[in-house]
């Protein structure tokens, strides 16, 4: 069923970033991660639901001892642009006081969620909180956000795609679509 999906988008979407692209993107960044925090055990906190390929791929290439947990936000309902409001649908479990949490968003658009996150998690006193996102959206930022680890950055359009959903549709794609 994907690979029908895909074809059918594929005549009316351009592919921005092939599965290829992404999947090498994705063992680039495990390898900076985990030189980065050799001999550390830090904790990644997925973003429900976007990055859960993205959260998967990702760890399944770390070398390093780590923690996993997930949060989930909304902002976007089935809009195409963010509604700017944040709402927490989940929060995390573990505790992260003194420790390494390195959060990992699936896209970075106006910068609200990242924002969000980064204000809510250092309330709770990690010893580093960095950001890694898939996705950066140049031109759309409407704050400064924290990006310590970008995958791509891409144009200003509304994608689909690899965790990437129009109205909760379209995430178990392979590829990352623009959907205008």
């Amino acid at each position: 069923m994907p690979d029908q999906i895909a074809k059918f988008l594929e005549q009316q979407y351009p592919i921005l970033i092939t599965a290829e692209q992404i999947q090498a993107k994705v063992r680039e960044l495990a390898r900076q991660l985990s030189a980065d925090y050799a001999g550390k055990c830090p904790v990644f906190i997925g973003v429900l639901n976007g990055s859960f390929l993205f959260f998967a791929d990702l760890l399944r290439h770390i070398t390093i001892d780590c923690e996993v947990d997930f949060i989930k936000i909304s902002s976007y309902g089935e809009a195409m642009r963010t509604s700017g409001i944040v709402k927490v649908r989940k929060e995390i479990d573990c505790h992260i006081e003194g420790r390494h949490a390195i959060v990992v968003e699936d896209i970075i658009d106006s910068g609200l969620s990242v924002t969000f996150l980064e204000n809510k998690l250092k309330t709770l006193k990690p010893e580093s909180l960095k950001f890694v996102s898939l996705l950066v959206k140049e031109g759309s930022a409407q704050v400064k956000y924290p990006c310590d680890y970008a995958g791509f950055h891409i144009p200003n359009r509304f994608v689909v795609g690899y965790g990437l959903d129009y109205a909760q549709k379209l995430r178990n794609l392979p590829a990352i679509y623009v959907m205008d």
